[in-house]
């Protein structure tokens, strides 16, 4: 077999590609950059009195977007900023979605790469490298992206983290979400039905469950002033997602980085959703 010699090609000094034309190699394609099977959401985003965005694609199985930014050649400072400041305005326009932001360029150097580095774990940010490649005896380029930079997941918000911030029923009632924590015990109340040994393990930023002392976080509420959000930590599947598109339920979405169902819940759903909220929590808790 013989082996070939492939020419490495710099983008921002080749005389017929601009930064257009891959942003439409990526919007065609943008399972290329390696972040999964991702769908164009929208190319030239407009962002109000700060330029555009270059690319916004979304994880059609969950809630996450990702707001990329092209250059060719180096990255720079400018780069950087911007990047990070449309990553900002489209977290702040669309708080219901998992964000995370995109480098993509030719030569991300080690200074940058160590500028970059100091927002990760704060900014849910990734670099991509990109390599242009011509292919002897064949029209056209080769592109390579290889992730350089991963974003830094800052775990999960669970027990490891809050449990030291440990509260009571009292905390809860204080913030003025007294009638949301009732249908918390209605729902726990459900819960009794087949693990009776589960009790509440109040924390700052959740309700959690807890089994002998011990947490046990297969559900976690948090209560609102007007409705209860119900987290339900169960691997997806198009089974269980089926049952809850029928149901009719205020579904807010699967968060497949943390791996849990996410539901809204009224006074009502927790009477008509009875045996559906039973059988999904039920679930949970022999994975747990």
């Amino acid at each position: 077999m013989k082996r070939i010699h492939p020419e490495r090609v710099t983008l921002a000094k080749h005389p017929e590609v601009k930064e257009t034309w891959l942003q439409d190699q990526i919007a065609n394609d943008p399972g290329i950059l390696g972040l999964g099977d991702l769908i164009l959401k929208d190319k030239e985003r407009i962002q109000p009195r700060a330029g555009r965005l270059d690319l916004l694609l979304q994880d059609p199985d969950n809630n996450r977007r990702y707001e990329v930014e092209i250059q060719l050649g180096k990255t720079d400072e400018a780069h950087i900023v911007r990047t990070i400041e449309y990553w900002d305005i489209e977290r702040k326009r669309y708080p219901q979605y998992d964000h995370c932001a995109v480098i993509v360029a030719e030569d991300i150097t080690s200074r940058f790469l160590n500028i970059i580095s100091l927002f990760n774990g704060h900014i849910p940010l990734i670099a991509i490298q990109l390599n242009a490649y011509k292919i002897p005896g064949q029209e056209g380029l080769a592109l390579i992206f290889t992730k350089i930079l991963d974003e830094l997941p800052l775990g999960l918000v669970d027990e490891d983290e809050e449990l030291q911030e440990v509260t009571d029923r009292e905390y809860w009632l204080n913030r003025g979400t007294k009638e949301t924590v009732k249908m918390a015990d209605q729902v726990l109340d459900i819960i009794k039905e087949f693990a009776p040994d589960i009790e509440f393990k109040y924390n700052k930023f959740y309700i959690g469950l807890a089994k002998n002392g011990q947490p046990n976080n297969f559900t976690i509420f948090r209560p609102r002033k007007k409705d209860l959000n119900v987290e339900i930590r169960l691997p997806q599947s198009d089974e269980i997602q089926q049952k809850i598109d029928e149901s009719g339920i205020d579904d807010m979405g699967y968060l497949k980085k943390w791996g849990k169902y996410r539901f809204r819940l009224s006074k009502a759903d927790i009477v008509d959703h009875h045996e559906l909220l039973k059988e999904i929590m039920q679930m949970a808790y022999d994975n747990s």
